[in-house]
């Protein structure tokens, strides 16, 4: 017997064939896909920045930088990431395949945020900042997980789709949600 998530997968698909279509067309796919990547770089650069900080005490400006920088980031691939949703599934946040991701980058979201409240207000000190900074990049890195496991659950899916159809090679790419 096959493990429960196959089961699950094999009877709800993450796309229709129709959303398949929309992914594939839309250009929203491709700035998912170029900025995730980017947005993961940043990342690990900030999260580099914010440890050395916190180990030796020096570089506070450079990791309170990248920490803006990687919350610009994450703004602007959430709002892309809506855009594509509702270009592939008709909602901007909360489509079925990708509601348990979308609840989580609201968590992510709300963490970013709130370090720059912080930052702009002056609330805390910078270590209790760049601790709330650690909270937000741990969140950021589950989902991050999220949509890899997404990702790859997808390709397959296309994979199992296109080896019932002779000549198909099943390599084409599919879209990242914010």
């Amino acid at each position: 017997m096959p493990p429960l998530n196959d089961q699950i997968r094999a009877t709800r698909p993450i796309y229709t064939p129709e959303q398949r279509r929309r992914r594939d067309k839309s250009p929203w796919t491709i700035v998912q896909g170029v900025l995730a990547p980017a947005q993961f770089l940043v990342f690990l650069v900030s999260l580099a920045l914010v440890i050395r900080f916190l180990a030796t005490g020096e570089g506070a400006e450079a990791a309170t930088i990248s920490i803006v920088v990687k919350t610009l980031f994450l703004y602007a691939i959430m709002v892309t990431g809506s855009l594509w949703e509702k270009a592939v599934f008709g909602h901007y946040l909360f489509a079925g395949p990708f509601f348990w991701e979308d609840a989580v980058s609201m968590v992510v979201i709300a963490l970013h945020t709130a370090y720059l409240v912080a930052l702009i207000a002056g609330w805390g000190s910078i270590t209790a900042q760049m601790m709330l900074t650690l909270a937000a990049y741990a969140a950021y890195a589950i989902n991050a997980a999220q949509f890899l496991l997404k990702l790859r659950a997808a390709r397959l899916e296309i994979r199992r789709h296109d080896g019932a159809h002779e000549g198909d090679s099943g390599l084409r790419e599919v879209g990242v949600a914010g």
